[in-house]
């Protein structure tokens, strides 16, 4: 039998996590879009790897909800999840941090995003204990 892994974090703290972490990785994409459209070069499309990460995440957690699996993930499911949207935040902070000598405030934005992801997806992956 595989590894299960369960949360017990209640709905209130999932949906205060949920939502900043959701607001980081959308802001994150749409500074690096905007970016792409501006500029196909080296930093910009090197910028838009933590990007799809968070989408993976992204995708395999609606996969997730939509076969009914919220609280209980194997262990692939788990990592392709909420591991790969914290990797993808983790990896967009220092992606951001060269990006405030082109535009400022779109840095500080990917930056502040790919933070709010990697910290709120991150307490939703600890939460998870192997059964």
């Amino acid at each position: 039998m595989k590894a299960q892994y369960k949360t017990a974090i209640s709905d209130a703290r999932w949906i205060a996590y949920d939502i900043p972490g959701n607001i980081g990785w959308i802001v994150y994409l749409v500074c690096v879009y905007r970016g792409l459209c501006e500029k196909k070069d080296v930093y910009r499309i090197a910028s838009a790897l933590p990007g799809v990460l968070m989408l993976i995440g992204v995708g395999e957690l609606i996969s997730e909800r939509i076969a009914g699996l919220d609280r209980v993930l194997s262990g692939k499911r788990l990592i392709r999840g909420f591991g790969a949207l914290t990797a993808g935040g983790l990896l967009g902070i220092p992606m951001a941090i060269p990006g405030f000598k082109k535009n400022k405030k779109r840095a500080a934005a990917m930056l502040a995003g790919s933070t709010l992801c990697a910290v709120f997806a991150g307490l939703l992956l600890a939460g998870y204990k192997k059964q």
